[in-house]
Protein backbone atom coordinates (compact mmCIF):
# COMPACT_ATOMS: atom_id res chain seq x y z
CA UNK A 1 0.00 0.00 0.00
CA UNK A 2 1.48 3.38 -1.00
CA UNK A 3 1.54 6.06 1.88
CA UNK A 4 -0.69 9.69 0.76
CA UNK A 5 2.18 12.31 -0.39
CA UNK A 6 0.44 15.55 1.62
CA UNK A 7 -0.96 17.89 -1.24
CA UNK A 8 1.42 21.03 -1.79
CA UNK A 9 -2.32 22.90 -0.82
CA UNK A 10 -3.40 21.78 2.76
CA UNK A 11 -4.93 24.32 4.91
CA UNK A 12 -1.61 25.08 6.23
CA UNK A 13 0.10 26.39 2.86
CA UNK A 14 -2.92 28.19 2.34
CA UNK A 15 -2.80 30.05 5.68
CA UNK A 16 0.68 30.52 4.34
CA UNK A 17 0.11 31.83 1.42
CA UNK A 18 -2.81 34.31 3.60
CA UNK A 19 -0.51 35.82 5.89
CA UNK A 20 1.00 37.24 2.38
CA UNK A 21 -1.88 38.10 1.27
CA UNK A 22 -2.59 40.35 4.30
CA UNK A 23 0.45 42.21 3.74
CA UNK A 24 -0.75 45.29 1.60
CA UNK A 25 -4.07 45.68 3.69
CA UNK A 26 -1.58 45.82 7.07
CA UNK A 27 0.54 48.54 4.94
CA UNK A 28 -2.66 50.47 4.00
CA UNK A 29 -3.79 51.04 7.26
CA UNK A 30 -0.40 51.52 8.81
CA UNK A 31 0.06 54.40 6.44
CA UNK A 32 -3.60 55.84 6.47
CA UNK A 33 -3.80 59.71 7.27
CA UNK A 34 0.29 60.28 7.20
CA UNK A 35 0.54 57.04 9.73
CA UNK A 36 -0.15 58.33 13.42
CA UNK A 37 -3.80 58.41 13.81
CA UNK A 38 -4.86 56.39 16.69
CA UNK A 39 -7.19 54.56 14.99
CA UNK A 40 -5.14 53.51 11.45
CA UNK A 41 -2.67 52.03 13.82
CA UNK A 42 -4.68 50.30 15.93
CA UNK A 43 -5.86 48.61 12.61
CA UNK A 44 -2.46 48.02 11.49
CA UNK A 45 -1.84 45.87 15.14
CA UNK A 46 -4.57 44.05 14.35
CA UNK A 47 -3.80 42.78 11.26
CA UNK A 48 -0.32 42.38 11.71
CA UNK A 49 -0.95 39.73 14.77
CA UNK A 50 -3.55 37.82 12.60
CA UNK A 51 -0.96 37.16 10.45
CA UNK A 52 1.64 36.97 12.32
CA UNK A 53 -0.70 34.37 14.20
CA UNK A 54 -0.92 32.33 11.05
CA UNK A 55 2.25 31.94 11.12
CA UNK A 56 1.95 29.77 14.61
CA UNK A 57 -1.25 28.04 13.16
CA UNK A 58 -0.31 26.88 10.08
CA UNK A 59 3.01 24.79 11.39
CA UNK A 60 0.81 23.59 14.00
CA UNK A 61 -1.83 22.07 11.29
CA UNK A 62 0.54 21.07 8.81
CA UNK A 63 2.20 18.90 11.78
CA UNK A 64 -0.85 17.68 13.71
CA UNK A 65 -2.29 16.46 9.85
CA UNK A 66 0.88 15.46 8.76
CA UNK A 67 1.21 17.66 5.65
CA UNK A 68 4.74 19.23 6.46
CA UNK A 69 5.64 19.40 2.54
CA UNK A 70 8.87 20.79 0.97
CA UNK A 71 6.49 23.83 0.00
CA UNK A 72 5.49 24.63 3.03
CA UNK A 73 8.88 24.72 4.68
CA UNK A 74 9.87 27.21 1.46
CA UNK A 75 6.83 29.42 1.89
CA UNK A 76 6.78 29.73 5.49
CA UNK A 77 9.73 31.61 6.26
CA UNK A 78 9.35 34.10 3.23
CA UNK A 79 5.95 34.77 4.25
CA UNK A 80 7.27 35.90 7.61
CA UNK A 81 9.96 38.14 5.84
CA UNK A 82 7.47 39.76 3.85
CA UNK A 83 5.32 40.42 6.96
CA UNK A 84 8.06 41.42 9.21
CA UNK A 85 10.30 43.03 6.08
CA UNK A 86 7.07 45.47 5.41
CA UNK A 87 6.71 46.59 9.38
CA UNK A 88 9.86 47.63 9.46
CA UNK A 89 10.82 49.59 6.25
CA UNK A 90 7.38 51.12 7.24
CA UNK A 91 8.13 52.25 10.79
CA UNK A 92 11.02 53.34 9.67
CA UNK A 93 9.78 55.43 6.89
CA UNK A 94 7.47 56.83 9.45
CA UNK A 95 10.23 57.88 11.81
CA UNK A 96 9.12 55.08 14.82
CA UNK A 97 11.83 52.98 14.02
CA UNK A 98 16.12 53.74 13.55
CA UNK A 99 16.94 53.13 10.41
CA UNK A 100 20.33 50.74 10.97
CA UNK A 101 17.97 48.30 12.90
CA UNK A 102 15.64 47.54 9.82
CA UNK A 103 18.44 47.52 7.73
CA UNK A 104 20.11 44.77 9.91
CA UNK A 105 17.83 42.48 10.27
CA UNK A 106 16.48 42.86 6.50
CA UNK A 107 20.24 42.26 5.48
CA UNK A 108 20.47 39.11 7.32
CA UNK A 109 16.97 38.07 6.45
CA UNK A 110 17.37 38.60 2.56
CA UNK A 111 20.80 37.18 3.00
CA UNK A 112 19.60 33.47 4.71
CA UNK A 113 16.52 33.95 1.92
CA UNK A 114 18.98 33.76 -0.72
CA UNK A 115 21.22 30.88 0.88
CA UNK A 116 17.82 29.18 1.52
CA UNK A 117 16.95 29.34 -2.45
CA UNK A 118 20.79 28.43 -3.53
CA UNK A 119 20.72 25.03 -1.61
CA UNK A 120 17.67 23.60 -3.06
CA UNK A 121 19.61 21.94 -4.89
CA UNK A 122 20.60 20.07 -1.93
CA UNK A 123 18.28 20.64 0.92
CA UNK A 124 15.35 22.32 1.79
CA UNK A 125 16.76 24.41 5.07
CA UNK A 126 13.34 24.93 7.48
CA UNK A 127 13.55 27.01 10.25
CA UNK A 128 15.57 26.42 13.17
CA UNK A 129 14.40 26.75 17.00
CA UNK A 130 16.62 29.73 16.95
CA UNK A 131 14.50 31.08 14.06
CA UNK A 132 11.21 30.42 15.44
CA UNK A 133 12.26 32.06 18.45
CA UNK A 134 13.40 34.84 16.15
CA UNK A 135 10.37 35.33 14.25
CA UNK A 136 8.26 35.44 17.53
CA UNK A 137 10.28 38.54 19.56
CA UNK A 138 10.26 40.20 16.45
CA UNK A 139 6.56 39.82 15.93
CA UNK A 140 6.25 41.16 19.58
CA UNK A 141 8.47 44.18 19.07
CA UNK A 142 7.21 45.19 16.02
CA UNK A 143 3.20 44.79 17.37
CA UNK A 144 4.44 46.68 20.21
CA UNK A 145 5.60 49.65 18.16
CA UNK A 146 3.07 49.55 15.74
CA UNK A 147 0.78 50.61 18.99
CA UNK A 148 -0.22 54.48 19.16
CA UNK A 149 2.69 54.54 21.53
CA UNK A 150 2.06 58.74 22.34
CA UNK A 151 -1.11 57.61 23.22
CA UNK A 152 0.16 54.93 25.74
CA UNK A 153 1.61 54.91 29.34
CA UNK A 154 5.83 55.20 28.88
CA UNK A 155 6.11 51.71 29.82
CA UNK A 156 4.67 50.31 26.88
CA UNK A 157 7.57 52.31 24.41
CA UNK A 158 9.98 50.87 27.14
CA UNK A 159 8.45 47.35 26.20
CA UNK A 160 9.27 47.96 22.41
CA UNK A 161 12.43 48.78 22.98
CA UNK A 162 13.76 45.78 25.01
CA UNK A 163 11.91 43.50 22.76
CA UNK A 164 13.41 45.06 19.89
CA UNK A 165 16.75 44.33 21.30
CA UNK A 166 16.42 41.32 22.17
CA UNK A 167 15.17 40.27 18.47
CA UNK A 168 18.04 42.04 17.14
CA UNK A 169 20.90 39.81 19.02
CA UNK A 170 18.61 36.78 18.36
CA UNK A 171 18.10 38.07 14.60
CA UNK A 172 22.43 37.93 14.34
CA UNK A 173 23.18 35.10 16.46
CA UNK A 174 20.67 32.63 14.42
CA UNK A 175 21.72 34.37 10.99
CA UNK A 176 25.44 33.33 11.64
CA UNK A 177 24.07 29.84 12.61
CA UNK A 178 22.12 29.47 9.62
CA UNK A 179 25.32 30.40 7.78
CA UNK A 180 27.63 27.82 9.65
CA UNK A 181 24.48 25.06 8.58
CA UNK A 182 24.86 26.42 4.76
CA UNK A 183 28.10 26.11 4.93
CA UNK A 184 28.28 22.93 6.34
CA UNK A 185 25.97 21.75 3.62
CA UNK A 186 27.45 23.11 0.76
CA UNK A 187 30.91 21.08 1.82
CA UNK A 188 29.50 18.08 2.19
CA UNK A 189 27.71 18.32 -1.22
CA UNK A 190 30.84 19.49 -2.85
CA UNK A 191 32.82 16.27 -1.37
CA UNK A 192 33.74 13.35 -4.18
CA UNK A 193 31.69 9.96 -3.07
CA UNK A 194 34.20 7.82 -1.39
CA UNK A 195 35.39 5.04 -3.44
CA UNK A 196 34.27 1.87 -3.19
CA UNK A 197 36.02 -1.12 -1.29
Amino acid sequence: MVDAVPSAWNLANVLTVLRIALVPFFAWALLADGGHTTTGRLIATALFVVAAATDRLDGWLARRSGQVTDLGKLLDPIADKVLIGTALVLLSWLGDLPWWVTVIILVRELGITAMRFFLLRYVVLPASRGGKLKTVLQSVAIGLYLLPLDALPSFVSVAAVIFMGAALVVTVVTGLDYARTGLQIKRAASRPPAAGL
